[in-house]
């Protein structure tokens, strides 16, 4: 009976033990268990431009904040197929997704819907949900200091710029634009043409080659690579690149670019959403935040040009005067800001019209 007894006490205590251990295993497996977030893109990471700026910022997340890991699914089309990758990132145990563009936004939402427990940021859209936020930046102070450039530097007074989709974003850009086109050279026109896609590298440099045979001798663009940069290097023209420094890729036309800071954006986030406190919101914020500035000055830009640029962009930063000031007019010459007044956020958020100066039509 002793015996029994004590095997019974053995038995016991192995099991106790082996417990412990399996519990404390657990313990450690969540503490390294890793944040996992993800990134869906419109285009591939090598496209010189939007998707190599977003993802320039999830490489500098990974850098900033530990205990996350970061993955991304690259030209993925907007519409049904988003909806169908979404999905499969909150499946696979993501709890942050950032959807960098505009199309993604009604799958998103849609998506989020299933999923509560995960928290979706949607890049330049509108919509929200309890988990779903947007972001974006105020791209349109940096457009209208590179159009004070474009002003300068043209001979021909036609600036050509080659856009992508007739959406408020765009149209605002385009007008903030001409803003500092005008500004500078009242004569100027600024020529628009629409390629209707963001990333198609022969179709945006030929629509670039087109306003090049136009009499354009500026070109910029919204597009989502280099390739009218280089149909104007080709032609011995400047150009005005966007999303990121696209002076290595034709170095000779590139004045500057209007570019993206995606980083601190995306960590501050990520912060937030890790302490608890982040709540949905509709984040746009200015160029005093980092998140849209200028690339350097091509060697080409004059100490004038560059004073005249840098000194208005002080104004900016210092909250001082904003683009969409009174008095505008739209192309037939009405006014639309009176004299002396700002343009609402609501208004430039929901741009359906062209500025004074803008040569082209926005398809309804």
């Amino acid at each position: 009976m002793l015996g029994l007894a004590l095997a019974l006490v053995m038995s016991i205590a192995v099991i106790g033990c082996g417990g412990g251990e399996q519990k404390a295993e657990e313990k450690k497996d969540a503490a390294d268990e890793k944040l996992k977030i993800a990134f869906i893109y419109v285009g591939p990471i090598g496209d010189g431009g939007w998707t190599y700026a977003q993802d320039l910022g999830r490489i500098f997340l990974e850098k900033e904040v530990p205990g996350i890991e970061t993955t991304y699914i690259e030209s993925v089309p907007e519409g049904a197929d988003s909806e169908r990758v979404l999905t499969e990132l909150a499946e696979k145990g993501n709890k942050i997704i950032f959807a960098t563009s505009f199309g993604y936004m009604d799958a998103v939402i849609k998506v989020a819907q299933k999923y509560p427990d995960v928290k979706f940021l949607h890049c330049s859209g509108y919509k929200t949900a309890e988990n779903a936020g947007t972001y974006f930046g105020r791209m349109y102070q940096a457009r209208y200091l590179t159009g004070l450039m474009a002003g300068k530097e043209t001979e021909s007074n036609i600036i050509g710029y080659v856009a992508a989709f007739p959406i408020p974003e765009v149209i605002r850009g385009i007008n903030a634009f001409t803003v500092g086109v005008r500004e500078v050279n009242p004569e100027a026109k600024v020529k628009v043409v629409w390629t209707n896609t963001w990333y198609d590298p022969a179709a945006e440099k030929e629509a670039a080659k087109s306003l090049l045979e136009a009499g354009a001798d500026v070109i910029t663009q919204h597009q989502d690579t280099p390739g009218p940069m280089q149909a104007a290097e080709e032609k011995g023209k400047f150009g005005i690149g966007y999303n990121s420094d696209m002076a290595s890729m034709a170095p000779k036309a590139v004045l500057t670019s209007a570019v993206w800071n995606w980083g601190p954006y995306y960590v501050d986030t990520v912060k937030a959403i890790q302490a608890g406190t982040w709540k949905s919101d509709q984040y746009w914020g200015p160029m005093s935040d980092g998140i849209v500035g200028l690339a350097p000055y091509g060697p080409m830009v004059s100490d004038e040009v560059k004073q005249l640029v840098e000194a208005k962009k002080q104004e900016i930063l210092e909250g001082k005067w904003d683009v969409f000031t009174g008095p505008i007019k739209d192309q037939s010459g009405q006014e639309k800001v009176p004299a002396g007044q700002v343009m609402s956020d609501a208004d430039m958020l929901s741009f359906d019209w062209f500025v004074e100066g803008v040569d082209g039509t926005i398809p309804k």
